[in-house]
């Protein structure tokens, strides 16, 4: 279905990742069940308007998507505002895709980014993946994105590198006995046969502020350093223990997994660690 009778779905999304708003909206839309929600849909949509002005509300770049197909209509909330999401995975695919350029414009960035993520689900190799966000990906964000910054702005970062719908069943915050992974890869069945990974990813976010360290700070430190600082030694642990959960319990679901566990732990976006689970506790 990937075609180009979908070049009009992804231009529809390039024009939305130059509003304002549009960036923060797009990489929401792309989180398990995101929905947007608006008090009503705009009905009118000026050419002349939507070429010069760049002040547009959320209730606009909602109705914009929705007229044009990128969302659907998923009911009302208890108050009767409008719940919107997107209409399915081919679609959120463009979503992932568009988010990737938008944040990695150059394509030879986009080919090195690529070449990292199979590393993970190839060989099980963490490293250059996590080398790739630190050297580029990270370098697009501004201070200003610190005050948004969290878990799912690191995990909506990785994904759009690890995204393959073709070899995979994606899931980010997949559901595991009323409790929520970050991200897990699961073999599609009639792709077994490939001498590739399942994978599960257990992502930590650390501020700065929370680190007690200067952004400066945190880029002149070596690797050992960084696993040594305390907020990343405790997020770690903590990520450990959900990924063994969450591991045998994914093991118990499907059986048979090739499964490599990982927690990721990202510094502000200057750093990023990750420790391979291959113990159990």
């Amino acid at each position: 279905m990937l075609d180009s009778n979908l070049a009009v779905d992804e231009s529809k999304l390039e024009y939305m990742a130059r509003m304002p708003m549009g960036r923060d909206l797009l990489m929401n839309l792309v989180q398990k069940n995101h929905e947007l929600i608006v008090s009503d849909i705009e009905d009118r949509f000026g050419i002349k308007e939507m070429l010069s002005d760049q002040s547009k509300d959320n209730m606009f770049l909602a109705s914009f998507l929705y007229y044009f197909g990128v969302l659907t209509l998923a009911g009302d909330t208890p108050d009767l505002k409008v719940r919107l999401k997107v209409p399915n995975l081919v679609i959120k695919s463009l979503y992932v895709d568009r988010i990737q350029k938008m944040l990695l414009p150059d394509p030879g960035d986009r080919d090195e980014g690529a070449n990292a993520a199979e590393q993970v689900y190839q060989k099980g190799d963490m490293a250059p993946l996590c080398a790739f966000m630190e050297n580029k990906y990270f370098k697009v964000f501004h201070n200003r994105d610190y005050r948004w910054a969290n878990e799912l702005t690191i995990k909506t970062a990785f994904l759009t590198l690890l995204y393959n719908d073709i070899l995979y069943i994606m899931d980010s915050e997949a559901e595991i006995n009323r409790r929520y992974a970050d991200l897990t890869m699961i073999i599609r069945p009639d792709k077994r046969y490939g001498r590739i990974f399942d994978i599960l990813i257990e992502f930590k976010f650390v501020r700065l502020k929370d680190a007690g360290i200067s952004a400066e700070k945190a880029r002149d430190l070596s690797g050992d350093e960084l696993a040594k600082l305390p907020e990343i030694v405790s997020r770690m642990q903590e990520g450990e223990k959900q990924v063994y959960t969450y591991g045998k319990e994914l093991e118990q679901r499907y059986g048979n997994l090739r499964l490599q566990k990982f927690v990721v732990v990202a510094l502000g976006f200057e750093r990023v660690c990750f420790k391979k689970i291959v113990k159990n506790f």
